[in-house]
C-alpha cells in the first residue's frame, strides 16, 4: 500500500524554492536581532526585497504546470507580497512611516490564511497547528498595528526581527510540507 501524504499546501518539485526563502528569512531575522543599529531603514529595504522575492517564488509555485493545492491562495499572497515589497523599496522615508502597518496588514493575512487552511485539513492528524500558527501570525499583526500606533521604533525593531524569524521556519516547514512523496 502506498502511503499517502495528505495536506492542504499540495506537492511541488519546488519546494527547494520555498527552503531557500525560509533558510534567508531566518539569517535575516536574527542578523537584525544582533545588529539593530544597522538601521530601520535597511530592515524595511531587507524586508521589501524579500517580499519581492517571496512573492515571486510563491507565483512561481502556483503557475508550475504541477501547482499546489490551494494555488489561489499562493497567487493572492504573492501579488500582495510583491505590491507590499515594491511600496516598501521605493522610499526610504515612506517605508519607515508605513513599514508597522504593512507588515501588520501581511500578518493578519496570513493570519487569516493559516485559519483557512487548517479548516480545510481537519481531517489531518497536526491540523490544529495550523489554528495555532494562525493565532501567532494574528498576535504578530496586531502588535504591529500598536507599535506603528505609538511610533515605537524599538518595539519595530524587535517585532521585525521576530517576524522575520517567525516567517522563516514557517516557511521553511512549509517547504518540507511541499516535497513529493517518492523522488518526483
Amino acid at each position: 500500500m502506498k502511503s499517502l501524504n495528505v495536506n492542504f499546501i499540495g506537492q511541488s518539485r519546488f519546494w527547494w524554492l520555498i527552503l531557500i526563502v525560509g533558510i534567508l528569512l531566518v539569517l535575516g531575522g536574527f542578523a537584525y536581532w544582533f545588529w539593530p543599529e544597522a538601521g530601520y531603514a535597511v530592515a524595511s529595504q531587507i524586508f521589501g526585497w524579500l517580499l519581492i522575492l517571496a512573492g515571486i517564488v510563491q507565483l512561481c509555485v502556483a503557475a508550475g504546470p504541477d501547482h499546489a493545492k490551494g494555488w489561489g491562495w499562493w497567487i493572492a499572497g504573492g501579488v500582495i507580497d510583491i505590491f507590499v515589497g515594491f511600496m516598501l523599496v521605493r522610499s526610504v522615508i515612506l517605508s519607515e512611516m508605513v513599514l508597522p502597518y504593512f507588515l501588520a496588514i501581511i500578518f493578519l493575512f496570513w493570519g487569516i490564511e493559516a485559519f483557512v487552511n487548517a479548516g480545510a485539513g481537519r481531517h489531518a492528524k497536526y491540523w490544529w497547528l495550523g489554528i495555532i500558527n494562525g493565532i501567532l501570525l494574528c498576535l504578530i499583526g496586531f502588535f504591529f498595528l500598536e507599535a506603528g500606533w505609538v511610533s515605537n521604533m524599538m518595539m519595530v525593531s524587535f517585532l521585525t526581527s521576530i517576524a522575520f524569524i517567525y516567517w522563516g521556519f514557517t516557511i521553511s516547514i512549509a517547504a518540507y510540507d511541499m516535497k513529493p512523496v517518492g523522488g518526483k
